[in-house]
């Protein structure tokens, strides 16, 4: 018999079958149709019934097996007992199998950070785009991102009752990233894709200074990353303060375990420690490939609005 698995597995498995388990969630309060909309901090900034569920569920989920992770979630919700069946309690059993790479196989619970962001694409979501729409759960250890779960719960919805709803993808750095088929854009090719709702002048002439042959706006930061990552896009550009640590960990885990690469618009990488601010105010720049020349093309007054914490 093997020894059991290391921590950090053990917690991406779980948070694999609780990601499944929001997605799951979503899906649910959407068939309700009584979104349960209330507005944070204007109309571009939506929660909603599923927000509070989903989030509740992780975290509640997580922290239950995992009382000693620190887990940051999107949504400031007061404090209640999660109903137990929102509660999941299955590992993905292939996760487990996976043998974890020699330099995460002795971090200890109290070392992680989980960055967990319930729905990403509220605005989306509440708007029936729901192709945009994921649940995003991401695992840092020494501020860096190390290892996410994105789950599209409206995967295939256009195709119809017959096809299979929802996915997962996982990745981890030093192991690869799974659940989807890795594709690149033809290397002639230059298609960025920014954010659908919270554009501004400095998002558009940063955009433009990419020199795109194709511009795709959509929403979800989980989305754009999945783009990436599937060969629609080439470049995520969103020069704007809009996004936070939520938004980004888990997709930039698994995008970086494919060669791919997150950072600000000064090309610099962010920290997901327990202690850093949650805005990522100096934008987000990911690419799969090439990642010196966008960052190399950002205009100088984008720099300038864009100052580093």
């Amino acid at each position: 018999m093997s020894a059991s698995p290391a921590v950090v597995m053990r917690l991406v498995a779980s948070a694999y079958s609780v990601a499944e388990k929001a997605g799951s969630i979503v899906r649910k309060v959407l068939h309700s149709g009584d979104l349960g909309i209330v507005e944070k901090t204007g109309a571009n900034d939506l929660q909603t019934l599923a927000d509070r569920l989903a989030q509740q569920s992780i975290c509640a989920s997580l922290s239950r097996r995992f009382p000693k992770i620190t887990i940051i979630g999107e949504e400031e919700l007061p404090f209640e007992e999660a109903k137990e069946d929102l509660i999941e309690n299955g590992q993905a059993e292939e996760i487990l199998q996976k043998s974890c790479p020699a330099e995460y196989s002795g971090l200890k619970e109290e070392e992680l950070v989980v960055w967990v962001d319930p729905l990403d694409g509220t605005k989306e979501y509440t708007e029936g785009l729901l192709d945009n729409v994921t649940v995003l759960i991401g695992i840092a250890y020494g501020g860096r991102a190390i290892a996410g779960v994105i789950n599209q719960p409206f995967y295939n919805y256009q195709l119809g009752a017959g096809a299979g709803l929802g996915r997962t993808m996982w990745g981890m750095l030093g192991l690869g990233a799974f659940g989807f088929q890795l594709k690149e854009v033809p290397g002639d090719r230059r298609i960025v894709t920014t954010t659908r709702s919270h554009s501004n002048k400095v998002v558009t002439d940063c955009v433009d200074a990419m020199e795109p042959h194709e511009v795709i706006r959509v929403g979800g930061a989980g989305n754009k990353i999945i783009q990436l990552v599937e060969g629609k896009a080439s470049a995520y550009v969103f020069a704007s303060p809009g996004c936070k640590k939520w938004d980004t960990c888990a997709p930039e885990a698994i995008l970086h375990a494919v060669g791919g690469k997150l950072t600000d618009m000064h090309g610099n990488a962010y920290c997901y420690d327990a202690n850093v601010r949650h805005m990522n105010s100096a934008g987000v720049l990911a690419t799969l490939r090439n990642h010196e020349y966008y960052v190399s093309r950002v205009p100088q007054s984008v720099l300038q609005a864009l100052k580093t914490d």
